[in-house]
């Protein structure tokens, strides 16, 4: 059966030429200015495992849920799985979405990933606001 072996948060991702996952900047929390906010080009990077009975058309969904419990985007794909070469080995899948994730409050929110309608992950990712800089005056005179 197929299942989720990691999901994260991350800077950057990427496949190398030799099918290698690259993951850079992996996160759980940030600090925004204010609210509402975008924190733009986030890299959400799933890795599914299967196995040859995995073939077949399957459905991925990401809902992207805030501390109040909204849903504020939705995303789904359709995943084509062809057979492995080797019936033995697991399959590696590794699925890199980038996208802007709107946040519009302060606290946990969650990327509910779901799998053929069946929940399969929740990531949470805490958000926070970032305290304002205060400028003391100072005695100190600039030429």
């Amino acid at each position: 059966m197929m299942h989720i072996s990691f999901a994260v948060f991350a800077d950057g991702a990427n496949l190398s030429q030799e099918g290698k996952l690259n993951v850079l900047g992996v996160f759980d929390a940030l600090q925004v200015g204010g609210f509402p906010s975008l924190h733009p080009r986030t890299h959400f990077v799933v890795r599914l495992k299967g196995s040859v009975e995995d073939k077949g058309p399957h459905t991925l969904t990401f809902n992207w849920v805030n501390p109040a419990g909204e849903v504020l985007w939705s995303s789904d794909g359709q995943l084509d799985v062809a057979p492995g070469p080797n019936p033995a080995f697991e399959m590696d899948l590794p699925i890199i979405a980038v996208i802007d994730l709107p946040l519009n409050l302060p606290g946990l929110y969650t990327m509910q990933v779901s799998l053929d309608g069946d929940p399969r992950a929740d990531v949470r990712l805490f958000v926070g606001a970032a305290a304002p800089v205060v400028m003391q005056p100072s005695n100190a005179m600039l030429s």
